[in-house]
């Protein structure tokens, strides 16, 4: 297992990606110390992959493709710019909101960062803020795709943990919302501190009109988590929806996408998912390794042997997943330490809804945090700022995370209490 652990941690250091890091790693160990046949090697990545419920992530994918090529988030953005938009910070708080409600379509950080920055960093730009301070909020926002449902994580985490995907959706929502009110509470000190300027208050009659105006894209959400609770089709099928209904709204109601622009973003899609789905096949290959070696009963042996109170070890795998975070990709981390903690939680009683969000909000650290941060760099290529420029705006942000990641950990009703009113 040394030198499993050593030719990964070689190849990372090396620059060669993650997904392949992985993969050599672990067939370097099965041709030198087991008498597998090499064979087994793809048919073990193709077996992580050989799951109908991982069809969610390139329908999310598409989902939020379609809706931002479509006129689709900038309904959404002038809508929210109506409500908070005469507020001191409120071009911050315009971009906050966006995400979160940008996030519960697409399932992507990156995405949300993309689709809501092409549109606001101008507008800040033009009243005045700092654009370091415009790209860390936009990839700390961008982030909260991470938690608020539905999330492209916590599919990954139902398929690894076997933990109820829409009890993961509906467990986001209070962390989600938390998160976004303290971004919108620190853009208000800073707007201030800063002397930002407001926009103009909108009357009631353009609130309405904006309303309208967004109303059919503020639907999805509404229909994606609608229909899993309501037992009408699953997550993955509610990929499927959410697809189809932007497809619809981008081509037929709005007819911003034509057919050209559709071939288009299915070659983004598929680039895009190919890569998460081939990080996660690397990954069974290396979990299979792993549990072959009974790793997970080694390390839950040792966690245990330095302590069996039940916070103790939350606090420890928090701190892990914080570590882990700053250097490794987010579906990488699911897939490989889950397996190994997963006996330590089951022996300890802990509810894998609270699990699977923590680990949700960890990772949403994790996307923001030097020196890896994929949600923070893209947030600055879009800008167009040094990311090290944004260091000095990213303590609050990555505050505001970690106290709602504190608060979860501590009281798991935060997470548990709407699933177990909405689902039996």
């Amino acid at each position: 297992m040394l030198i499993l652990l050593a030719v990964l941690f070689v190849a990372l250091i090396a620059g060669i990606p993650v997904a392949f890091s992985i993969a050599i790693s672990s067939a370097a160990y099965l041709i030198l110390f087991s008498g597998v046949p090499l064979l087994a090697i793809a048919q073990r990545m193709v077996v992580g992959v050989d799951s109908f419920t991982l069809l969610a992530i390139p329908l999310f994918l598409l989902a939020g493709e379609l809706m931002a090529r479509g006129d689709i988030t900038p309904r959404i953005v002038k809508f929210t710019a109506t409500l908070v938009g005469h507020i001191p910070g409120g071009m911050a708080m315009v971009m906050a909101i966006s995400c979160m409600f940008f996030g519960a379509i697409s399932g992507s950080g990156v995405a949300d960062v993309v689709a809501i920055g092409s549109i606001l960093l101008p507008a800040m730009n033009e009243q005045g803020y700092k654009k370091p301070f415009s790209a860390t909020l936009l990839g700390c926002s961008g982030a909260l795709a991470t938690i608020i449902p539905p999330s492209i994580v916590m599919v990954v985490i139902g398929v690894t943990t076997g933990a109820s995907i829409g009890k993961l959706f509906l467990g986001g929502f209070i962390p989600g919302i938390m998160a976004g009110v303290g971004f919108m509470i620190i853009s208000y000190i800073y707007a201030i501190k800063e002397k930002y300027p407001r926009m103009e208050r909108a009357s009631w009659k353009e609130r309405w009109i904006a309303f309208k105006m967004a109303l059919l894209p503020l639907l999805a959400p509404a229909i994606i988590l609608g229909g899993i609770l309501l037992g009408v089709f699953t997550a993955t099928e509610a990929g499927g929806i959410a697809a189809l209904y932007a497809l619809i709204l981008a081509i037929f109601v709005y007819k911003k996408v034509s057919l050209s622009e559709l071939f288009e973003i299915g070659i983004s899609v598929v680039r895009t998912s190919a890569v998460i789905l081939f990080i996660i096949s690397a990954a069974n290959l290396f979990g299979w390794v792993v549990a072959a070696e009974d790793i997970p009963q080694k390390v839950a042996t040792f966690m245990l042997s330095i302590s069996e109170n039940y916070w103790v070890i939350l606090i420890l795998f928090n701190i892990l997943l914080l570590l882990l975070g700053m250097f490794m990709e987010t579906i990488a981390i699911i897939i490989i330490v889950l397996p190994i903690f997963l006996p330590i939680f089951n022996m300890l009683g802990v509810d894998l809804i609270h699990l699977g969000l923590m680990v949700c909000v960890n990772l949403a650290i994790g996307a923001n945090t030097p020196p890896l941060g994929v949600d923070l760099i893209a947030a600055c290529r879009i800008s167009g700022v040094r990311y090290e420029s944004t260091f000095r705006y990213l303590t609050p942000f990555l505050g505001v995370m970690v106290l709602v990641l504190a608060l979860i950990t501590a009281f798991p009703q935060l997470v548990l209490l709407i699933p177990n009113i909405l689902i039996n």
